[in-house]
């Protein structure tokens, strides 16, 4: 009994040993620390140091007096809360709060805010208005900050006339990627490069030329052009911006002239004495009133001249492309320019500037997504070539066999539309129409098919895509076009409307869903056509229209099971008692 006894009292000492260890540390921590050169310093000096190293930022804004919902002046906002031209009159009105809390930052783990809320059992009903202190229940949240100038936007330096030099040559150079210093160098001089490293071109590398590297002129600081943006490989951009340029000037400016774009060879890797020629693809020119032609012969090299007042041959335009092989290295280049006129009233142009990169023995396709579909993008379409779906068949999808419905024209002529077709576009409901005029001498059959290749096109697609880059051998990634017929009893039945509606729906995560295409239907509606006496005619509206339907479900977030704690304790954990 006496051994049991003891045993018991050795088992509770163990047990209690790591709570006296942890009252130790506890109570060592707490003890004032003694320097070497005197004794501890007292307490107060302590928590004012700890304050001062570690203290909660103070807010930037007063949420009492932050207002999202406040967007009409002087005037009072429906079931604004927070509104402080409204009063209580206009708080007996309201139905419910739009903004019942305001916060101000939300990393901050403590913080004020402002609760809003409506007694309406009050009568008339009032607002009720609390400031309490806020817990951010987030796991990351800030507690104490030693740089509070992180927590908040900094606020610009306005341009004076003292500091407006200084500014211009900072934010106008190379904080706007601009040509850096390091180019300017002769690097191979300094890093002779070695005999055995290949170099090549990589995404986003500034592609470099005999001088310094492809200019591609895009706004800076206002919409004036700037020379010295750089065109990055593999990155695919288009630019828009305004020159200074006269008549009597025009001759002078270089970068009006179709020589600025191509007298400089582009390196075809970087550090190589291997040269690509920028070469002419064609040549388009502008009329004053906005017309286009294309010009024949566009290896004759066109400047610009002064000829009666008009300054003709001034680029408008300037698009390059660029073909690259697989192993980042350039073997093409061609530019496509537009060329214009200028008057004496002109004081300026504005000029558009584009690059592309196709790589070598490959047919671009333009996508609509990666991978969901992106609103304002053409919804990609194809055909079922012969043998589908049998192996090594692919959907036939190009530029040509888009999904287009019917586009308006001006006179609304049906006859005189005929092949003016209109992109559809995802996410946009669209609607376009014609009149016909039918007379007495109108056939059934010629009308009936007229009819169909207005509404429908020459070449009505069988498929569409189902994501923004669904490829062409990816067969299950293609929704087929369901079609439907409507008509009524009648030996002469004319088509007059066709339906497209897209049904859409979210997918992939929640925090980024993708818009994926599910179901495609066309419908054609038919009315009856009646023979008309001699003389007399009739006009038929006919009309096309596209809708997109989002079929999402509400998203719920899923959570993943409670863990399991699988627990084993040693075999002799309860020894000497078992």
């Amino acid at each position: 009994m006496a051994a049991a006894w003891r045993c018991g009292v050795f088992l509770l000492v163990l047990l209690l040993l790591p709570l006296r260890a942890a009252y130790t540390r506890a109570e060592f921590v707490s003890e004032p620390l003694a320097s070497a050169a005197g004794p501890a310093a007292p307490a107060e000096s302590r928590a004012a140091d700890r304050a001062r190293t570690r203290s909660v930022p103070a807010p930037v804004t007063d949420v009492a007096k932050l207002c999202v919902c406040d967007l009409l002046v002087a005037q009072c906002d429906v079931n604004c809360c927070c509104d402080p031209d409204c009063n209580a009159a206009d708080f007996s009105l309201f139905t419910t709060c739009s903004v019942p809390v305001v916060t101000g930052d939300s990393h901050l783990c403590s913080q004020k805010a402002a609760i809003y809320s409506l007694d309406v059992e009050a009568n008339p009903p009032e607002r009720i208005f609390k400031l309490i202190d806020q817990v951010n229940p987030s796991l990351f949240c800030i507690h104490a900050t030693n740089y509070e100038q992180a927590l908040s936007f900094r606020s610009p330096e306005m341009p004076t006339s003292e500091n407006f030099d200084q500014l211009l040559e900072r934010f106008s150079s190379a904080a706007f990627s601009t040509e850096p210093d390091s180019w300017n160098r002769n690097t191979d001089a300094q890093n002779p490069p070695d005999a055995n490293e290949t170099y090549r071109y990589e995404y986003g590398v500034p592609i470099q030329t005999v001088d310094a590297f492809l200019r591609l002129p895009s706004p800076v600081v206002s919409s004036w052009c700037s020379d010295a943006n750089p065109a990055g490989f593999l990155v695919n951009q288009a630019t828009k911006c305004t020159r200074s340029v006269s008549v009597e000037k025009c001759g002078d400016v270089q970068a009006v002239s179709v020589l600025f774009y191509i007298n400089s060879s582009i390196l075809a890797v970087p550090r190589s004495s291997e040269m690509v020629n920028i070469t002419v693809q064609s040549l388009t020119f502008q009329s004053l009133n906005g017309t286009r032609t294309l010009l024949n012969g566009s290896d004759v090299l066109r400047l610009p001249v002064i000829l009666d007042e008009l300054c003709v041959n001034v680029v408008l335009g300037v698009s390059y492309h660029v073909t690259y092989t697989g192993t980042g290295e350039i073997i093409e280049a061609a530019a496509s320019f537009v060329l214009g006129v200028i008057n004496k009233e002109a004081l300026s142009i504005q000029q558009s500037f584009q690059i592309s990169f196709t790589q070598v023995n490959t047919k671009p396709v333009p996508l609509s997504g990666n991978p969901g579909y992106v609103v304002g993008l053409p919804v990609r379409a194809g055909f079922r070539p012969q043998g589908y779906p049998f192996p090594g068949e692919i959907l036939n999808s190009n530029k040509y066999s888009q999904l287009t419905i019917l586009q308006s024209a001006s006179n609304q002529d049906c006859l005189a539309a005929q092949g003016a077709r209109a992109q559809i576009l995802f996410g946009y409901n669209m609607m376009s129409g014609c009149k016909l005029r039918i007379t007495a001498a109108t056939k059934c059959q010629p009308l009936t098919q007229t009819l169909l290749d207005l509404l429908k096109g020459q070449n009505f697609p069988e498929y569409v895509a189902s994501f923004g880059n669904s490829q062409a051998q990816d067969v299950l990634d293609w929704v087929p076009i369901t079609h439907l017929h409507t008509s009524e009893q009648s030996s002469c039945q004319i088509p007059v409307s066709l339906e497209i509606e897209v049904k859409w729906t979210k997918y992939g995560s929640l925090v980024n869903p993708q818009a994926r295409i599910v179901n495609v239907t066309a419908s054609i509606t038919t009315t009856p056509l009646k023979q008309l006496p001699p003389g007399r005619e009739r006009i038929i509206p006919v009309t096309s229209s596209v809708v997109f339907t989002d079929l999402s479900s509400p998203a719920e977030p899923g959570y993943k099971a409670w863990p399991t704690i699988n627990v084993k304790l040693p075999f002799d954990f309860f020894f000497p008692f078992v």
